[in-house]
């Protein structure tokens, strides 16, 4: 094994790991950092086809805390968004939609663990359009689009573990509807994207279900500050890897 190859697999078992247990934040470690050995596009679209398995896995360790419902009013908007993901990825310097993502994930993360311990507002369901288009078009352009999931299934749901296990569930559908999109373009056609699937499948597999384990031995307290530090720090990771 190369030490690129022992690197990527690194990247992805932590990255799946984190999954496990937060319930999002796979793309936000994998996609920064594998970023730095092989093209952006190619990462972005490896980590759509392996979110898709581990989310399903993820899903069925948890299907009783799984909010089926909010899934499917946000679909609609996710299809819009990943359309125009698809039409903006080549005309738009990706490094300011990454930056100014970024920044928003960490002051999402930010405001969270200032307010940790309180109920968030209830978000007004007019604007669950907006959060599904901005969910899609994230997914397309950077595989990234859990903490826009998150945000706003915070605001919707009361219960941790209902947000946990429907974040994940939710980007099945979300990267379903990316790979759909970019599919459009002929891009699965690469036989060394899905040599990288194959191999990498296994090691996500372990890492959801490892992070799903450890996950019971977290209070639900400290499960919900884990997930506004995860979002502060990866949106930190991003605004970074945008400016270099």
């Amino acid at each position: 094994m190369t030490p690129e190859l022992f690197y990527a697999c690194l990247v992805v078992l932590g990255g799946y790991l984190v999954l496990g247990v937060i319930g999002f934040g796979s793309a936000l470690v994998i996609v920064p950092l594998l970023s730095w050995v092989w093209p952006l596009t190619e990462v972005v679209l490896l980590v759509l086809l392996l979110d898709i398995p581990a989310s399903v896995l993820f899903g069925w360790l948890n299907l009783k805390h799984v909010d089926f419902g909010e899934i499917g009013r946000l679909l609609p908007g996710m299809v819009v968004g990943s359309l125009l993901g698809l039409w903006l990825q080549g005309s738009v310097a990706p490094q300011w939609p990454l930056l100014g993502l970024g920044v928003y994930i960490a002051a999402v993360g930010i405001r969270a663990l200032a307010h940790a311990g309180r109920r968030a507002p209830v978000a007004d369901r007019r604007w669950r359009a907006a959060a599904g288009v901005g969910a899609g078009f994230i997914e397309v352009m950077f595989a990234t689009a859990g903490p826009v999931v998150l945000a706003w299934l915070q605001r919707r749901l009361e219960s941790v573990h209902a947000v946990r296990a429907t974040t994940p569930t939710a980007m099945v559908v979300c990267a379903a509807a990316a790979v759909g999109v970019i599919s459009m373009r002929g891009a699965l056609a690469d036989g060394q994207l899905w040599l990288r699937w194959l191999g990498f499948l296994a090691i996500s597999g372990i890492g959801v279900a490892l992070g799903n384990r450890l996950a019971r031995y977290f209070p639900v307290e400290l499960l919900a500050r884990l997930v506004c530090a995860m979002l502060v720090a990866s949106g930190a990771l991003l605004a970074f890897r945008s400016l270099v």
